[in-house]
Order: structure tokens, then C-alpha cells, then sequence
């Protein structure tokens, strides 16, 4: 038999050793998973005792808790439930509230709209970065130092910018990165993206801490449409182990995984620790002085923190992929190649390794890390061979579409687009998302066109000048023969 609960009841519940919540409509005790709860105890706490269904239903996906064996007790009077459930997506959400997408012209004005339109929580986690955001503003600045080389007398009638990734055709050189929380800034989440970008049969790569399941992710996606999965591996092994499972089932639509190295512990993201968290930073009940002392020292953290909680970091090449190989035959991409030299040692491990990303996490990691081009630079210097080896992506910074095509000719088989993803999403739902590509996709046969070039697969450092950007790269020793890989790059 239910039990029900009046408001007074649950209230008086809000207490580190008596902690109950409501979530639609449920009365959950989460007493003894507050130690383990990957947010920290205080994310709940600050919702001790009344309904956290607000603040819950746009960052865990359905079943979460269920997962982790809390218990449910009993259920609310109707007079309590305020607000049970985060509002479905409406039409008018779909078709970007009262703006016209139409009549944005470019990214910038379309992250002007979503940074109206979200909450601070949501801005603050999509557009923090590391310390001072030096790499976060060096990743799209540097695009701008490269200059192109437009030929003429050419035929620019046609242009495709279909290409494969991995074997597998694509409409796009042009991916969505693993974002996540895409729920934070529109209901429509994940699958609003996948919606979004299925016009361009674009690839997206589904973030490990997303907000929705990857089941809903691919419902109802483009026939032929395809994704990746982000893997953080947790340091309970057992837990990575089920998820990769569950993703080997889903091979008709996830076509790889995406093993994420550049974010082993989390970066220091003060925009997402000044606002995402109201609340956090006040004193837990019943803490010890020198408890409280210690947290307020630590700061109140942030979603970026929280996600990353039980992240492990003890990855390296020789343990992981051979483990990561006994428990999947998909294709593995890695994620957060920031030298040339770790470029040499993925090369190594082909053809389990098909694909890297040069990144350094949209500059939310290690502030003052090289952008994307800087690596692929080196790349050209060092070890050039390593781009016929396996293929490079890269992300980060990208703004235009003549920026992809200046990665394209420096020999980036894809470029990836996160935050741009998100602020789409959060400018008009799905049909933001759609915008947000239909001006890129817009942008890059552009510059093909004008530069004379019909196909991507044509496109190389020809057409660019990249020169003020090459000073500044890396310019030691190549460091390769040390490696003991190969007897000697081919420099």
C-alpha cells in the first residue's frame, strides 16, 4: 500500500543523518547514498526536505536513480507538488520561442540569443573554461592568423562537402563534439541536437555525462544517420564495463568510442563555479567546524566539478587499450591529443586506434595548453606520416566555416563543433541546432567555392598560409626516437 506524505512530513527531513527529496512526485530517502552521491553530498543537501525535481530532471537521465538502489517510501500529497516534472518541449520551443532563426547570420549572434534565453546555471557551465581563458580564446583566435589562397579561373559550380569518417559517408567534415548537459539549456537535449543536425547527415558524438539515455539520443535519428560514445572511464572498472556492453549493443547506430584523455581531473572553471551552484557554498548541517572550514576553502565547485567525480586517472597506454580491447571490437577514438609525440604513439596502436582528436578540451582542462592547429602543426613537422596512418579530427575554437576549412587543409579529416551545439540548442531547440549547421555548411562551400576547390578531399596547405601561426610552434627535439616504436620518423 502507498504511503503518502504532506509537506510538513518531508520538510522536517533535511539533515545529513535524515535526508529525504521529492522527484515527480516521489519521496525518496537518500540517507545512506549521500557519501556517494558523484556530485558531493552538499548538491543534495541544499535540496534536503523539498522537491529537487527542478534541479534534477535537466542533468540525470531517466533511471539514474533507480540504478543507484535508493529507496522509494512513499509519495506526496497532490498539494505538494509544486513542480514535479520538468516541462515537456512545446512547439513554440521547437521553433525557437519568438525569434526567427533565419534572421541570425552567424554563431556569435546565435550564442547572443541562447545566453538570453538559458538560465546562469546553464550559461556559466557552457561557456566556463579553464583559469583565464587563454586556450579557450587561442583555440578560435589562431584560426583567424591563417590566411587563405584563393585560386581563380576555376569552375566553382560544384561543390560537395560529403567526406567518410571512419568508412562511414557523412554529409559534413563537420561533427557535433561530446557536449554535455544539453538539457540544461532546452528540454529537447541530446535528441533535439541529434534532431537538429540530422538534415546535414552529420555525425555527433553523445557525451558521457549527457542528460538524456543514448537510447533516446538515437530514437527516431535519419536512417544512415551515425554517432560515437564518449568514454570516461570510472575507477569502479565494473561500471565502465556494463556501459561499453550496452553500447556494443547499439552497433547499428553507434559506430565507436570516443575514449576521452584530456581531463583526467577536472580544470579550474570559475565562471561554473561562481554561478551554476546558488546556494552550494552554504554550511552543511550538523559538519564540523573544520568540515565546514575545508569545503568553503575548496570552493562551491560546479556542474564540471560534479561530473567529473569518480573519473579515473590512472589511464596509460599499456593497460588501458589492451583492457578497453577485451571488452569492445568498436573502433577507438582518443580524445585530448595535445603533441605531436602522443599523435606517434596512437599511430601505434592501429587499427584498434582508427582515429584521434586533437583538443584541449574547448580549453576547460589545462589552461595555456596548445590549440588543435598548434598540434596539427607539429604533427606536419615531427611525424607527417601519422595522417596517413589514421585519421586526425580536431576541435575547438570554431566559429566560421572558413575555419573548418583551414583545418582541412592542414590535414584534419573532421572537424568537431561543441559549445556551438549547445548555444544552438539553447537558442531555438532543435531548430537552432539546424541553424547553427545550415550556416556553417553555408560557410564552408563558400570558401571552397572561392577557393577553387570542388571537393573536400582536394582541399591542402596549398590553399592556406600559415606561416604566423608555425612560429610559434613547438620547436625542440622531435623526441620520436626515443619512443621505441618505430626505428625512426620519417622526419
Amino acid at each position: 500500500m502507498t504511503k503518502y506524505f504532506d509537506a510538513m512530513e518531508v520538510t522536517g527531513h533535511n539533515k545529513p543523518d535524515d535526508c529525504w527529496v521529492v522527484l515527480y512526485g516521489n519521496v525518496y530517502d537518500v540517507t545512506d547514498f549521500l557519501p556517494n552521491h558523484p556530485g558531493g553530498e552538499r548538491a543534495i543537501l541544499r535540496l534536503a526536505g523539498r522537491d529537487a525535481t527542478e534541479d534534477y530532471d535537466p542533468i540525470h537521465p531517466p533511471g539514474t536513480l533507480e540504478e543507484s538502489g535508493v529507496p522509494l517510501i512513499g509519495k506526496v500529497a497532490s498539494s505538494m507538488m509544486l513542480s514535479t516534472k520538468a516541462p515537456e518541449p512545446t512547439e513554440q520551443d521547437a521553433q525557437g520561442d519568438d525569434d526567427d532563426m533565419s534572421k541570425l547570420l552567424n554563431l556569435d549572434e546565435i550564442e547572443a540569443v541562447a545566453t538570453k534565453k538559458i538560465s546562469k546555471k546553464a550559461w556559466s557551465y557552457y561557456y566556463s573554461a579553464g583559469d583565464d581563458l587563454v586556450s579557450k580564446k587561442l583555440n578560435n583566435t589562431v584560426y583567424r592568423q591563417i590566411l587563405l589562397r584563393p585560386r581563380v579561373f576555376v569552375d566553382c559550380t560544384n561543390c560537395d562537402t560529403s567526406t567518410t569518417l571512419l568508412g562511414h559517408k557523412v554529409g559534413l567534415p563537420l561533427y557535433v563534439s561530446p557536449a554535455a548537459m544539453a538539457r540544461l539549456g532546452h528540454p529537447a537535449g541530446e535528441h533535439g541536437i541529434a534532431q537538429g543536425i540530422s538534415s546535414f547527415g552529420a555525425l555527433q558524438v553523445i557525451s558521457n555525462n549527457a542528460s538524456m539515455t543514448p537510447e533516446q539520443i538515437v530514437k527516431d535519428s535519419a536512417p544512415g544517420q551515425i554517432f560515437g560514445w564518449q568514454l570516461y572511464v570510472q575507477n569502479d572498472r565494473l561500471k565502465t564495463e556494463k556501459m561499453v556492453a550496452r553500447i556494443n549493443g547499439m552497433a547499428d547506430k553507434i559506430k565507436f568510442i570516443c575514449l576521452t584523455l584530456d581531463a583526467p581531473v577536472p580544470g579550474k572553471r570559475e565562471d561554473d563555479e561562481r554561478f551554476s551552484e546558488a546556494g552550494a557554498d552554504l554550511p552543511v548541517p550538523s559538519a564540523t567546524k573544520n568540515e565546514q572550514k575545508a569545503k568553503k576553502k575548496a570552493g562551491p565547485g560546479g556542474v564540471g566539478k560534479q561530473l567529473f567525480a569518480g573519473t579515473a586517472a590512472d589511464l596509460t597506454w599499456k593497460a588501458t587499450l589492451p583492457w578497453l580491447a577485451k571488452h569492445t571490437n568498436m573502433p577507438i577514438v582518443l580524445k585530448g591529443i595535445q603533441t605531436h609525440e602522443d599523435a606517434y604513439l596512437a599511430a601505434q596502436y592501429a587499427p584498434q586506434v582508427k582515429a584521434i582528436i586533437l583538443s584541449n578540451h574547448g580549453g576547460r582542462a589545462l589552461d595555456t595548453a596548445p590549440p588543435a592547429v598548434h598540434t596539427l602543426l607539429e604533427i606536419r613537422k615531427y611525424c607527417p606520416e601519422v595522417l596517413s596512418k589514421i585519421e586526425v579530427w580536431v576541435d575547438g575554437g570554431i566559429k566560421r566555416g572558413t575555419d573548418v576549412v583551414k583545418a582541412l587543409c592542414l590535414g584534419a579529416k573532421a572537424v568537431g563543433v561543441g559549445r556551438a551545439a549547445l548555444y544552438g540548442l539553447g537558442a531555438g531547440g532543435p531548430e537552432g541546432v539546424e541553424r547553427t549547421f545550415e550556416i556553417l555548411k553555408a560557410e564552408i562551400e563558400t570558401c571552397m567555392r572561392l577557393l577553387g576547390v570542388e571537393k573536400v578531399s582536394e582541399l591542402g596547405p596549398k590553399y592556406i598560409n600559415s606561416r604566423a601561426v608555425e612560429r610559434d610552434i613547438y620547436d625542440g627535439n622531435a623526441g620520436l626516437e626515443k619512443l621505441g616504436l618505430w626505428v625512426k620518423s620519417n622526419l
